[in-house]
C-alpha cells in the first residue's frame, strides 16, 4: 500500500487525486482525445473509487483498489489457468494440455512457481 501510495502521489499530499490515478495508467503524449477505457477509469474513480466523494482516495480507499477484500487471488489464478489451457474447453484439463502450456503453470503462484507440479506423482 505505501509503495503504491508513493508511486501515484506525485504531488506528495498523502492522497491520490483522478489526474494522478489516471496518469498511472495513461500518458496523453499530445493526444487530443482519450481512449474509452481512461473515459471509463475517470468513472470508475468517481463512482466508486474514491468513497467519501473528497476527489482524491485517501489510504484505505487505496487499500481497498488494490486489495478488495472479496477478491480471491488463489481461484482468479485457477481460473485463468484452466482458461489459458484447457484447448477443447470442457472444463476439465488433462496432462497433455497442462504439458502444452507447462510455462503458465511453472510461472504460477498457484503451483508455488512450479514445486507443486515437481512433488506431483501420478
Amino acid at each position: 500500500l505505501q509503495e503504491t501510495m508513493e508511486d501515484i502521489d506525485k504531488n506528495g499530499d498523502g492522497f491520490i487525486d483522478l489526474e494522478e490515478y489516471i496518469g498511472d495508467m495513461y500518458s496523453h503524449d499530445g493526444d487530443a482525445d482519450e481512449p474509452e477505457w481512461v473515459k471509463t477509469e475517470r468513472e470508475q474513480f468517481v463512482e466508486f473509487r474514491d468513497k467519501n466523494r473528497d476527489g482524491k482516495m485517501d489510504k484505505e480507499e487505496t487499500k481497498d483498489w488494490i486489495l478488495p477484500s472479496d477478491y480471491d487471488h488463489a481461484e482468479a489464478e485457477a481460473r485463468h489457468l484452466v482458461y489459458e489451457s484447457d484447448q477443447d474447453k470442457d472444463g476439465k484439463l488433462t496432462k497433455e494440455e497442462i504439458v502444452e502450456k507447462y510455462d503458465l503453470f511453472v510461472g504460477s503462484q498457484a503451483t508455488d512457481f512450479g514445486e507443486a507440479l515437481v512433488r506431483h506423482d501420478e
